[in-house]
């Protein structure tokens, strides 16, 4: 016998919530049974025996669910939904428990019953459609889909089911067919708005030269989906996340700062929104604010977030903040030794701050921890250069090279220029030039392979009027240059033209930033040439003010 009391909640449950079609937090909607006198159902009337049984089913159900034994519960549900299939509401939720449960014969049975009424509604067909489906019956579950279709062009979830199906066997024509139908009707829960948005996209994936197509019927849906409110901050934030994929990050980005205004007292949600939202203005160039949000993370969790700092740097390696960029690397590898790629960027900034002394030895940590590799050996050479250790900065250079072919990684032509100016710097000018004619061959235009070449070639007298032309070339492409209209002025005084270069020196000067002890030696000989001792010992003087020069000494007669 059932409790009394149970019998006067199935009262009230019948009498109200379950009148209006609204269900509590843990139980299946109940049978819509008469309180005074019975009314037509929408599949017929049910006969009063069957009635009774449904009901007293729903009540054992509900007596089980109450006392913790949920699968004696959904057994009494069973019963109840197979006594009274008119219940749509009650045979669906039945149905989707038991397909929850792996338990898809009873469930297709349950289904089939309830379906084969002719006034079946299209729900309970889209549910039978993937009964089917977990069952391996394709074809069974195409027609079912199609039926809740034609009987409710609103039956949203068939449209997505059909259209997954027809994904999985490859039929892309019409699964597109589907969604395009399915995408024009009237959608009142943001679910259903998304949930094609997402079909759209997994379309996209396997035809991605239809994603110009796609895109904007994806991002359309989700503007829809958007604007219907969703109170779920996860699904939110699934909108927001599908909209950057669709390149509505302005909107994406409004969602994001939404949510973290309201929800910032969510640690890890705030950490992550703050992540997404930074992504996006990267992705509009916003590096400042990208900066603001990042650093607000790493300010709240100092500890945490290697991947944060080793964004940060890179932001400000890239502002040449190399001390600001070298303190946020540090701080990667000190909550994860295990990032390589922060070992070689720390030491780059190192020796752009001129301390390659602490670069070499944090690549040398790496080399120790990690196998050889292109960059490590490459920042070595850039170290060892900048210490004057030329000869062994080749030797890290042309190790370099070699793991680059064994890797067949593609060398470009600033590092063919990097080995020439160390090989230039060690006197070797034959394997100078050979890597200064490899940058130009990849470069034909660079204006500072074009300078170091025919400045190598002028200061030793060589190859004058070939000089003479690749330095014309860099002017041409840079026409302010100190270095470079030194460079011209000094080749024309090496082809007797003194009076032609001296007006390329006064340029240099005019252009320069900083003093520059060699051009005012240039300038020296130039106006010696010239029969301008005077300005000449004037220029020479500029020079050993700026830097000691053994060589101007003797040009000015100063003893050594």
């Amino acid at each position: 016998m059932i409790p009394r009391a149970i019998f006067l909640l199935i009262g009230v449950l019948a009498g109200g919530i379950l009148a209006c079609g609204c269900k509590g937090p843990h139980r299946l909607p109940g049978p819509d049974f008469p309180q005074k006198r019975p009314a037509p159902s929408s599949l017929g009337s049910v006969p009063a025996e069957p009635r009774a049984e449904a009901f007293a089913r729903y009540a054992a159900g509900i007596s089980h669910e109450l006392s913790g034994q949920p699968e004696q519960a959904l057994e009494e549900y069973l019963r109840a939904a197979k006594a009274d299939p008119s219940q749509s509401k009650l045979v669906i939720e039945t149905a989707h428990r038991l397909l929850q449960a792996n338990r898809t014969q009873p469930a297709l049975e349950l289904l089939q019953k309830a379906a084969g009424h002719p006034q079946a509604p299209g729900d309970v067909h889209a549910m039978l459609a993937r009964a089917y489906i977990q069952s391996g019956e394709t074809n069974a579950a195409i027609i079912a889909n199609q039926t809740a279709i034609r009987k409710n062009p609103q039956a949203l979830g068939a449209y997505m089911n059909l259209a997954d199906i027809y994904f999985h066997l490859g039929h892309s024509k019409e699964m597109l067919k589907i969604l395009d139908q399915g995408a024009k009707q009237p959608m009142l829960e943001p679910a259903f708005p998304l949930g094609f948005a997402e079909l759209y996209f997994k379309y996209a994936q396997a035809h991605p030269g239809e994603l110009a197509v796609v895109k904007p019927k994806a991002a359309q849906l989700l503007m829809r989906a958007a604007d219907l409110n969703p109170d779920s901050p996860t699904l939110l934030q699934k909108i927001a996340d599908l909209l950057v994929q669709a390149g509505e990050r302005k909107r994406a980005a409004e969602i994001y700062g939404q949510l973290l205004e309201k929800y910032a007292d969510l640690p890890l949600f705030r950490d992550l929104l703050r992540e997404r939202l930074a992504n996006l203005y990267l992705q509009e160039s916003d590096k400042h604010r990208a900066a603001e949000l990042l650093e607000a993370m790493v300010r709240d969790n100092p500890t945490k977030h290697p991947h944060v700092f080793y964004v940060l740097g890179t932001l400000a390696f890239e502002q040449k903040k190399f001390e600001r960029a070298a303190e946020h690397f540090n701080r990667a590898l000190l909550i994860n030794p295990e990032m390589e790629q922060a070992y070689y960027d720390l030491a780059g900034s190192q020796i752009n701050l001129n301390k390659t002394a602490e670069a070499l030895k944090i690549l040398n940590k790496a080399r120790e921890k990690f196998s050889q590799s292109f960059i490590g050996e490459f920042y070595s050479g850039l170290a060892h250069h900048r210490r004057q250790n030329y000869a062994e900065a080749v030797r890290h250079f042309t190790a370099a090279e070699i793991i680059a072919g064994a890797g067949d990684r593609k060398l470009d032509h600033l590092f063919y220029f990097q080995v020439g100016a160390s090989h230039e710097r060690n006197k070797d000018y034959e394997q100078a030039e050979k890597f200064f004619q490899k940058a130009l061959e990849l470069r034909p235009d660079d204006a500072e392979t074009l300078n170091y070449l025919g400045y190598m070639w002028a200061d030793r007298g060589v190859n004058l009027e070939k000089a003479r032309q690749l330095i014309e070339q860099a002017v041409k492409l840079d026409p302010k240059n100190a270095a470079y209209l030194d460079s011209l002025g000094w080749v024309l005084y090496k082809l007797n033209q003194p009076a032609a270069a001296l007006d390329y020196l006064l340029m240099a000067i005019e252009f320069l930033g900083e003093p520059d002890a060699t051009i005012y030696d240039h300038l020296g000989d130039v106006y010696f040439a010239l029969s301008l001792e005077e300005k000449a010992r004037e220029a020479w003087r500029k020079s050993l003010q700026i830097e000691p020069n053994d060589e101007v000494k003797k040009k000015l007669g100063i003893s050594l």
